[in-house]
């Protein structure tokens, strides 16, 4: 009996060892493929994307003056982009995740345009509207008349991609923006209520677009990753609890006290330029890795709420890329600007980085 309850427990300490050595191998294993090595050369012109961290413009003061930006403008018209990426959601998502309320309904709230209106008015619904904006496109003359681009507002409108409608409404002489064309009354006032909004597409990116000549925006936000809260007021508590006390770090202390010594000299001749090199100056990159992502998947609950916020942002991240690469896929040759919040820009850079047709351009230079 005793060499039975032996031979038990070797087995018992064999397999323990095997699990260790296991999960050590795991560790260490890395894999030889790298494709951030593995670059074109294209035949033609290299797809090349500029990423732009930003401050979240809704979030500025009231009293901000967006005229303030124009320097900012400049410099990014100079580099000549010929695609603008924002952090929007698509149309098509927004479309896709209203067949799921019982996940999405916070998200579509919170994040998604109403196209209803415009969709009534044409007689589109999103995936139709945006078949339509494409077909449009296609075919789309060097001059359109005033009639067309208030046509194409309106579809994007319906499409869901309200960013894209502006860039038509700013590119028609401020006398042709008027209801028409597809555009009721309604969508009228719509359009210069989308004009004038607190938020880095509508201040930024469609303005820019504008200026370039850009006939649209491509919307690559996603939250396909969100989930509905705990219906568990306690678990809902715990959850908020354990990624708020991870935040409460040094890291997270020295960037909130950057951006606000950086946004209390907005106004100051050069302040918009300072504070957009630096959020994109290299040393951000870890410090937003330290302050948020690094800390919460430290952070020691059992049920693993910094796992589960980890998970939530690398996939939605990727799944951001992913969006970009489509269209660089699709338009090769690109020079894409894409403006996003701050901490997503390092992982936007490594995740780019990783396509074989893709290089990146560098903001610091871009900025000087």
């Amino acid at each position: 009996m005793a060499r039975f309850h032996h031979r038990i427990l070797s087995s018992v300490v064999a397999i323990a060892a095997a699990a260790v050595a296991g999960l050590a191998s795991a560790q260490d294993y890395r894999p030889d493929f790298h494709p951030d090595q593995l670059k074109g050369p294209p035949a033609g012109t290299p797809n090349t994307v500029l990423v732009l961290g930003t401050a979240h413009l809704s979030g500025l003061p009231e009293t901000f003056d967006f005229a303030l930006l124009a320097p900012l403008m400049d410099k990014l018209a100079a580099w000549a982009p010929t695609a603008i990426a924002t952090e929007d959601l698509s149309g098509l998502q927004c479309d896709s995740l209203r067949r799921y309320p019982q996940r999405y309904a916070d998200t579509i709230k919170s994040y998604c345009s109403d196209p209803s209106a415009a969709g009534a008015a044409l007689g589109l619904d999103v995936p139709a509207a945006n078949a339509e904006a494409e077909r449009l496109l296609a075919d789309w003359p060097a001059a359109p008349t005033a009639a067309q681009r208030r046509h194409l507002a309106a579809v994007f409108l319906a499409a869901g991609e309200p960013g894209s409608a502006l860039v038509q409404w700013l590119r028609l002489p401020t006398g042709e923006r008027h209801e028409g064309d597809g555009l009721s009354a309604e969508l009228a006032a719509q359009m210069e209520r989308i004009r004038v909004r607190r938020n880095e597409t509508d201040q930024i990116s469609a303005p820019l677009a504008a200026r370039l000549g850009l006939e649209r925006l491509w919307s690559v936000d996603d939250h396909s990753a969100d989930t509905a809260d705990s219906p568990d007021p306690a678990v809902k508590k715990a959850y908020a609890d354990a990624i708020m006390g991870a935040w409460k770090n040094p890291y997270s202390r020295e960037r909130r006290a950057e951006s606000e010594q950086l946004q209390a000299k907005l106004a100051e001749p050069g302040g918009v330029l300072a504070m957009y090199r630096a959020y994109n100056q290299p040393r951000q990159s870890l410090l937003i890795y330290q302050s948020d992502f690094g800390a919460a998947l430290m952070e020691p609950s059992p049920q693993g709420f910094g796992r589960n916020y980890v998970g939530y942002w690398e996939t939605r991240n990727l799944r951001m890329v992913a969006n970009m690469r489509d269209v660089l896929g699709r338009y090769p040759g690109t020079r894409m600007l894409t403006i996003v919040g701050a901490s997503h820009k390092p992982y936007y850079e490594a995740y780019l980085n990783m396509m074989h047709d893709v290089v990146l351009a560098d903001p610091e230079v871009v900025l000087r």
